[in-house]
């Protein structure tokens, strides 16, 4: 036993040793950084191979084959800045010259989020606007301005159709890919038409609006339009109320919940009775799919929203990287191509609980699986476009140094002789005041997974931002997206680099040479390659 213990420590050397080096190496490597960027020299050569890169910049004015929309939920720029720092971080670096996988693509714009009824919108008009290329009234999916929020009788005439539902018209295969349940306003007015966001089901639907024959979410879900690859929650939305779920089989609240008795998943899975199709709602099911003999995939991984990052069990749920590569993997068998939406709703709802840990996070994954996307799709037939529906009340100052902990204090103390963290919301729960001051932040872990930070503004949630939110695009036509735009310019240009309806004036198809993937190295890699050669050098 003795000998036993002599050991332990050299065995924890050994398996801790490589961590250790790696720790110990992005520290000198940061501090090597820092007396490099001293030197005018630094930014003078980082900047000029920068400007080359841009003079060689092409449009690919050819016709898309594929399109990916990627959509952070509310990812506004502020939480690109944090997250770009945490990434940074967590491989052991200052953070602020971390390169993400989106800050690479060549074209950027930004877009005006707001809808016909808000100044600052929600995730339902905003979804509509990027979806569908109309702007909408607030709680609406699908639908035009003419349409009023929970009035179902002016659904009828009103319907808009998405970009994912004209691509599957013309013969692409498509797919959904989310954090949330799948019947949440961001996916659903790819598929969807409602005066309510909130119809999940038809046990939601009020009695007028079912008798005046609207129909719930999760029914259009599967009967609207044939969705090749639908991945995310919402299981409870789709099976017989009193259903147990099959991951909490004791949960009363997470049942089956349609009062109409249908096995909306039987109903998907019987749909296409030619095509072979799986439906899976646990991790090693979704490991065991075999992509080459799979035309139809659905996987529900949880009763409503997935869990955030943070807290995903991963022996039970797939990562939004593992289920992108997924998707990819299953639509790009169709020669004709293929529509892709994902969408990282998590980092939206970490906002709205104040937990910014939680929100960074969901936008860290979110990059990697941009990332991972880029690895999988090729630049000469893939218009890849990463955007948010809108921004959040959240913001990071103080004056900090550079490198200071993302989730850290600010150096020095405010006014009323407090901390206070660089992090703060405008708004939301984290309004706490004892005795009509502020909480001393340092008797708490502001480290920890489910730190709420302070806000300025009581609120039981914090609330959406209303300014712009950028656009990041590569592949054919993506030089389209620059300037200030209107947010339903999105769908317009996904149309026309596709050639689907409206447009019929549409950009050339490639050169052979070019669809084969063997010309020109992409130049969001070669802008990409450059900053790492400037950031490891």
């Amino acid at each position: 036993m003795q000998a036993l213990q002599r050991r332990a420590p050299n065995l924890l050397l050994i398996l801790l040793g490589p961590i250790l080096l790696a720790v110990d190496w992005a520290a000198m490597e940061s501090q090597d950084l820092y007396e490099r960027e001293k030197e005018p020299s630094y930014w003078d050569a980082q900047a000029r191979a920068t400007l080359n890169a841009a003079l060689k910049l092409r449009p690919r004015e050819h016709r898309a084959k594929n399109i990916i929309l990627f959509l952070g939920d509310g990812m506004g720029v502020s939480t690109v800045s944090a997250a770009r720092i945490l990434q940074g971080q967590l491989d052991g670096r200052s953070g602020e010259e971390t390169i993400l996988a989106m800050d690479t693509f060549p074209y950027v714009a930004l877009s005006k989020t707001y809808s016909v009824d808000k100044q600052v919108a929600d995730s339902a008009s905003t979804a509509t606007a990027y979806h569908c290329g109309v702007k909408a009234n607030a709680k609406t999916v699908g639908l035009s301005a003419n349409a009023v929020a929970y009035e179902c009788n002016t659904t009828f005439g009103n319907e808009v159709y998405s970009v994912l539902r004209r691509a599957k018209a013309q013969g692409k295969s498509v797919g959904i890919v989310t954090t949330t349940r799948v019947q949440h306003a961001s996916p659903a007015a790819a598929y969807a038409h409602s005066v309510s966001r909130s119809w999940y089901s038809d046990a939601d639907l009020p009695s007028s609006a079912r008798q005046q024959g609207c129909v719930d979410i999760a029914t259009q879900l599967v009967t609207n339009v044939d969705i090749d690859v639908i991945l995310g929650g919402g299981r409870m939305y789709m099976t017989p109320k009193g259903t147990p779920d099959p991951e909490y089989l004791t949960s009363n609240s997470r049942k089956g919940d349609r009062k109409d008795q249908r096995n909306l998943i039987d109903v998907w899975l019987k749909a296409k009775p030619k095509k072979k199709s799986h439906y899976v709602w646990h991790r090693k099911e979704f490991d065991e799919i075999n992509v080459k003999t799979t035309d139809r995939l659905m996987g529900l991984f949880e009763p409503k929203d997935m869990r955030f990052e943070v807290f995903r069990n991963e022996t039970r749920d797939p990562s939004i990287v593992e289920m992108t590569e997924k998707a990819i993997q299953i639509l790009s068998k169709n020669p004709k191509g293929y529509f892709l939406f994902l969408s990282r709703g998590r980092i939206d709802h970490g906002h709205h609980d104040g937990i910014a840990k939680l929100a960074l996070t969901e936008a860290v994954m979110f990059d990697r699986a941009v990332q991972r996307a880029a690895q999988l799709t090729r630049e000469s037939d893939t218009l890849t476009v990463v955007t948010a529906d809108h921004s959040h009340v959240f913001t990071f100052g103080g004056n900090t140094p550079r490198g200071n902990p993302i989730f850290g204090l600010a150096p020095k103390k405010a006014d009323d002789r407090m901390p206070f963290t660089s992090i703060l919301y405008a708004n939301g729960p984290g309004y706490v005041h004892i005795n009509g001051t502020r909480g001393n932040i340092t008797l708490v872990d502001y480290y920890d997974e489910e730190y709420m930070q302070q806000a300025a503004v009581p609120l039981d949630a914090e609330t959406h931002g209303g300014e712009d939110v950028a656009i990041y695009a590569k592949g054919p036509m993506a030089h389209l997206f620059h300037g200030v735009k209107e947010q339903n310019y999105v769908a317009h240009v996904m149309a026309y680099a596709a050639c689907l309806e409206p447009y019929t004036d549409c950009p050339p198809h490639p050169h052979a040479h070019t669809s084969s993937g063997r010309m020109n190295t992409p130049l969001s890699l070669t802008f990409g390659l450059l900053g790492l050669l400037w950031l490891f050098r």
